[in-house]
């Protein structure tokens, strides 16, 4: 029964999911037709269809712009941030059709037009990546099975270093061999250290897990029972690093897009309005 109860809620899920991907669509469908029409009629009658295209534009991108502003006033009894990003990516779409539709071609002509194409595209480009990493991201932080706040990742791991330099001294001190103690200096050290890995992580491969396997296999050989006991100890404080450190690369990640891509809206943003006052000043 739960199998099926399972089943019919991942359909319906599955179809909410279609029936918005079709409303967004239908929305981006519509908003580019209010547009285009208007401008195809403009040029049919000899005027020039940019003027309704590129305040057109304006207006989107002003509106693209106010979604970091909903991000930060979250306390405000405003739309839920859900469909904010709903209808961002919407105007994300519809910016790039209307962009196409101004300059009539994918690259233009002129010194200036094609930095602010190439300022575009990147905002463009950086917000899609945002959009992948915020979709992939927090299941893959979800399956390390541990849930850490990115601020407290250096005080987790410098727990974590402590605790396996002092099983080592311990170690030591209780079976009377340094084997385990020297090999954690040797080795094991540089990993309890910092962050790890991070571009592994961020791939999604499995090099650090390979890379401790191989460490512990190496060592585990040299070891007598009392310090097989130790080591399973130590193990067991690396798998914990591993995860803290899948979360540092992952939050590190979803983090640092927006580095890229609010930068590139200020910078479009302000050369676009350059670019309306010095029509408005030569059409004069």
């Amino acid at each position: 029964m739960r199998g099926h109860t399972t089943a019919l809620g991942n359909l319906l899920r599955d179809r909410t999911q279609w029936v918005i991907y079709l409303i967004g669509a239908s929305i981006v469908a519509i908003a580019y037709a209010a547009i285009a029409i208007p401008a195809w009629h403009r040029a049919a009658t000899l005027g020039d269809p940019r003027e309704i295209t590129g305040y057109s534009m304006l207006g989107i991108m002003l509106f693209l712009a106010a979604f970091n502003l909903r991000k930060r006033i979250p306390m405000l009894p405003l739309i839920r941030t859900r469909w904010w990003t709903f209808a961002h990516i919407c105007g994300g779409i519809l910016a790039l059709a209307v962009f196409w539709l101004h300059i009539e071609r994918i690259w233009p002509n002129g010194t200036y037009e094609q930095c602010l194409a190439a300022l575009f595209y990147l905002t463009s480009l950086s917000g899609l990546f945002g959009l992948l990493v915020q979709r992939l991201q927090p299941s893959r932080l979800t399956q390390t099975g541990l849930e850490v706040i990115f601020e407290r990742i250096p005080n987790e791991i410098a727990r974590l270093r402590n605790e396996a330099e002092t099983l080592a001294v311990e170690c030591t001190r209780k079976t009377r061999h340094a084997t385990l103690a020297r090999y954690f200096v040797e080795s094991l050290q540089w990993y309890f250290g910092a962050p790890r890995f991070v571009a592994s992580y961020i791939r999604g491969s499995q090099t650090a897990k390979f890379w401790l396997e191989q460490r512990f296999a190496t060592v585990r050989r040299y070891l007598n029972d009392d310090e097989q006991q130790y080591l399973l100890q130590l193990e067991a404080l690396a798998e914990e690093k591993s995860a803290i450190d899948a979360h540092y690369a992952g939050q590190l990640l979803l983090r640092s897009w927006l580095l890229v891509h609010v930068p590139c809206v200020a910078a479009v943003l302000a050369l676009a309005l350059w670019h309306a006052i010095l029509v408005h000043i030569y059409a004069v």
